[in-house]
């Protein structure tokens, strides 16, 4: 047992080492827990930002011109006065993504409460703008035409009641705190991959695989060796990344326990070493290995709920993605950084995580004796 444990240390030792030598994976690793975080963060825009609009105003009305000068910074910028023949022109240059045309007799039928239409023009091949802009355009103007009537007590009549909207977890609803996370939870199933299959797939191009099997070392130490050193150096970085990346230099607030969200990432890098083992027994080379580790993860990634909510999958596809662990990865990830869920609260999705992995690494062991049998 003693020399086992040796042995297993040794060769861990060995494998980190490794890393370092290889400025491939070691800049790999720095990028996928840094500025890969920081793009995943910022690539969809939390809201619209500084957006151009012009506006047609055939009324030119006290009401229209308060309408205008309704969109202001940071979410639009200054609107810009045009025709109504300039409209074809200004989004054939893509000048503006916006167009808000006012008819004639605008503020005097919304007086006489006969609901005119303004004409709202999108840009719709700036898609993340014009989606959320849209939104943002009807609730500027149903909010000062409200406003507008009441003051002038017309008689219109007026809809009070609102609806009061309570976000949880995530009140401004900040695209941001998602990206991040999701990057995050992405990034540690990929390189947890690549690592221990790269490990693998080195010693067997270097000739270093057949030195071991005259060694007194087994293959399960071997394996545990790869298991635990590219654990390690996965679990460092994301600690690190998630402390100085996302909460500090992103912003984003951590609502539960730290300690308890690594716990439930070591649990995953048991399972997801143990599949790039797996994989690395079916590669001949690093090519391959990508090709395989691309096959694998992008589905894993698409269909685990970090990007699309399971509910709105059919059946099949949740029965098949309850055997991938990134499944019950992006449950936890949400519930602790979150919602600050606590240990009673997800011991559950641990648990079939831990066996789970269990199984992954059975398999792994069994392959792999094979691979070296061979």
């Amino acid at each position: 047992m003693k020399n086992a444990l040796r042995h297993i240390f040794s060769l861990g030792v060995k494998e980190i080492v490794g890393i370092f030598r290889d400025p491939l994976l070691f800049c790999l690793i720095i990028y996928s827990f840094s500025v890969s975080i920081y793009l995943g963060a910022k690539s969809v825009p939390d809201a619209i930002d500084h957006a151009s609009i012009a506006i047609v105003d055939d009324d030119n009305s006290a009401l229209t011109k308060r309408l205008s000068d309704a969109f202001m910074p940071p979410l639009f910028n200054p609107p810009d006065r045009i025709t109504h023949n300039d409209i074809d022109r200004v989004f054939d240059e893509g000048k503006y993504t916006f167009v808000v045309e006012f008819p004639a007799n605008f503020q005097e039928r919304v007086l006489a409460n006969h609901t005119p239409r303004a004409q709202i023009y999108v840009d719709a091949t700036r898609m993340s703008q014009a989606f959320s802009g849209n939104g943002y355009i009807q609730e500027i103007l149903t909010r000062e035409i409200n406003s507008f009537v009441r003051q002038n007590d017309s008689g219109a009549v007026i809809y009070t009641a609102q609806p009061l909207i309570r976000n949880r977890f995530n009140p401004n609803l900040t695209k941001s705190w998602e990206g991040a996370v999701s990057e995050l939870v992405n990034n540690i199933a990929m390189i947890a991959l690549i690592l221990t299959g790269a490990a693998l797939i080195r010693e067997r191009e270097r000739g270093t695989l057949e030195h071991l099997l005259v060694t007194p070392v087994t293959p399960i130490e071997m394996m545990l060796a790869k298991v635990w050193s590219m654990s390690l150096l996965v679990v460092v970085t994301t600690f690190l990344s998630l402390i100085f990346v996302v909460h500090l230099f992103l912003d984003i607030p951590i609502s539960g326990s730290i300690w308890l969200f690594m716990l439930g990432v070591c649990i995953n890098l048991f399972a997801m070493t143990s599949m790039g083992i797996f994989l690395a027994c079916f590669a001949r080379d690093m090519p391959q290995l990508g090709i395989l580790t691309i096959l694998v993860l992008m589905p894993m990634q698409i269909l685990s709920g970090g990007m699309t909510s399971q509910a709105n999958m059919p059946v099949a596809i949740r029965l098949i993605m309850q055997l991938a662990p990134t499944t019950y990865f992006v449950k936890f990830s949400n519930a602790i950084l979150f919602r600050g869920a606590d240990f009673s609260l997800i011991w559950g999705v641990f648990l079939k995580m831990f066996l789970l992995g269990a199984v992954f690494f059975v398999i792994a062991l069994w392959r792999f004796r094979k691979t070296v049998a061979s």
